[in-house]
């Protein structure tokens, strides 16, 4: 078995291509030696998100009357992160929000799963929930739109 030789300026260079690239990990192999850099955080989904109909046909005129591409928005809530959609604390529990629905600034209006981690989504400012874009249960990418706060 040979020992193996930690070389820091390739970690640093893996390092600083996952930030460039906004990889959440990278791994490179020679021979049975491995390096192995990852960002805690944060996961990519492997496979694209299914997109319901009613959501898509709801997006449409949303992005009709913002003049074309509903993240230029400005009041689009986008994710922060990559991972899966859940509206309610729990399941079987009332939403954090609902389409119509005040809310204030701080408040949760959802929590995205990464990595065994449930993170809050927070409003960012007060207003009217005019549109939820995300579908609970489903993952998301991040800067994907979450909800429109009109």
């Amino acid at each position: 078995m040979s020992k193996f030789n930690i070389d820091n300026d390739a970690i640093r260079q893996l390092a600083e291509l996952l930030d460039e690239t906004n990889l959440t990990e990278i791994e490179v192999a020679d021979g049975d030696n491995k390096i192995r850099v990852a960002r805690q955080g944060t996961t990519y989904a492997t496979a694209p998100a299914p997109v319901a109909a009613p959501v898509a046909a709801a997006a449409a005129p949303a992005a009709a009357a913002s003049g074309g591409d509903i993240a230029s928005h400005p009041g689009c809530v986008k994710s922060p992160m990559v991972g899966v959609v859940y509206f309610a604390p729990e399941p079987g529990a009332a939403p954090f929000i609902t389409a119509g629905s005040t809310v204030a600034e701080g408040q949760t209006l959802m929590l995205i799963e990464a990595m065994k981690t449930f993170n809050p989504i927070r409003a960012p400012k007060a207003g009217k929930v005019s549109q939820i874009i995300a579908t609970d249960g489903n993952p998301v990418e991040y800067d994907e739109p979450l909800v429109i706060i009109e």
